[in-house]
Formats: structure tokens, sequence, C-alpha cells
């Protein structure tokens, strides 16, 4: 994903005009893409009820791309506020070492920033920088039949269920629009979003739980309209 946001920015550097409105008071700027969540994740490793000896090394989730959509309300021509939703994103989770697949769980990420426009007021290219909360929704977790196929051979259960508390935390964003005309621009854009977890896998024999920082990159790669 990093190399794909490097050619695409080369790209527009070389081939689009500046010939774009500034951003002013009042401006609405709707972004729509592919938003890419890319997890920097770690976990405690896991111990399993009924097998103290028994310690895996954690787990690992893998990325996801769904359709984002990202409104901007601009106060003033250097000030706006961001909201980065997007659909569903879903991830599988793997346990660390042991190649077995625990599950997947889907979550939603709503983000709302403040940003900073340093070329507000002026037309052409428009970098921002923005600083904000992100509260996680977390749910439709599934356990894998091979995490419970394991669970049922290390300790002898027949149900397992995962599940994964919701998470608040800080949120941090750079981005570009590269003005095409008065009204469309492309839009780069990284966050970097502090999500922390706590996980618990229940079982017929005893349950499991650990904490699991998830902290992902989110890069986005679209369209920008400004109204």
């Amino acid at each position: 994903m990093k190399r794909v946001m490097s050619l695409a920015m080369a790209t527009m550097l070389a081939g689009i005009g500046i010939n774009a409105q500034a951003y002013e008071a009042g401006d609405w700027i709707l972004r729509f893409g592919a938003t890419t969540v890319t997890p920097n994740e770690d976990s405690d490793r896991i111990g399993l009820p009924t097998s103290p000896q028994t310690v895996l090394r954690g787990v690992s989730i893998d990325d996801d791309t769904q359709f984002g959509i990202i409104p901007v309300y601009m106060f003033s021509d250097n000030v706006g506020i961001e909201l980065l939703a997007a659909s569903p994103f879903e991830h599988d989770v793997t346990v660390k070492g042991a190649g077995i697949k625990a599950g997947s769980v889907t979550h939603l990420p709503p983000t709302l920033s403040m940003q900073w426009y340093p070329r507000g007021g002026l037309s052409g290219w428009q970098p921002y920088l923005g600083f904000g909360v992100n509260y996680t929704v977390i749910y439709d977790e599934e356990v894998d039949p091979e995490l419970a196929g394991a669970l049922g051979s290390l300790l002898g259960a027949t149900e397992a269920e995962l599940s994964l508390d919701n998470s608040f935390g800080l949120a941090a964003q750079a981005g570009m629009d590269f003005p095409i005309t008065e009204k469309w621009a492309v839009n780069l854009a990284v966050w970097y979003l502090d999500i922390d977890s706590t996980a618990k896998i229940r079982t017929d024999v005893g349950d499991v739980k650990f904490d699991v920082s998830i902290d992902p990159w989110v890069y986005n790669v679209g369209i920008a309209y400004k109204f």
C-alpha cells in the first residue's frame, strides 16, 4: 500500500495542474475512495486454562480495504473538521507462530479530527495535518474451526467464542489534495489510530483473556469534491 501511494503521489505531481480555487471558510469537501487499514498489532502471550505449560505467542491481524467516505467542513480558510467513515472492515486473526487461524472480526473505526491547512486561502495543492479521536466498534467476532479444533485437542473444549472490547483512542493524520479542476482533486491521506482492546476466548473449560494493541496505519487513495 505504501508503494501504491508513492507511485500515485509521483503521478499527481507530474501530471496534475493547480488551477483549483482556494479552500475558504464555509466550504464543504467530500473525499471518497479506497481506504486500507493495516494493523500494527501487538498482543499479550496467551496462557490456556487447564494447560498452563502451553503459552501461545499472541495474535496477528491482516489488512483490509473498504470504501471510505470522508466529509470535511472548513470553519476558516485554515481550519477544518473531518469525519473518517467507511464500510465495515473485516480482518482475519491468526495465532502467531502456530499457523492457526483464530477467527475473524469486523469493525468500524469512525475518527473525528481537527485539521490545519497551511495553504488555506491560496490556490493550488492543499496539504493538511490533523489530530483527533477515534472510537472503534468491534463486532461479529467469529472463532475459526482451526482454533476450535486446537482448543479441543489441547483442552478438551467443545465450545469456543471470541469477543473483543470496543476502543477509544487518539488519532493523527496527514494528507494532500492535488487539484484537477476548480471542484475536483485527487486525495492521498494517512492516519495513525490508537486502538487498544481486550480479547476474550470463552470455552466450556475456562476463559482466556489478553490485551491487544491494534494501532493501525490507515491509507486513503481517492477523489475529493469541494462544494
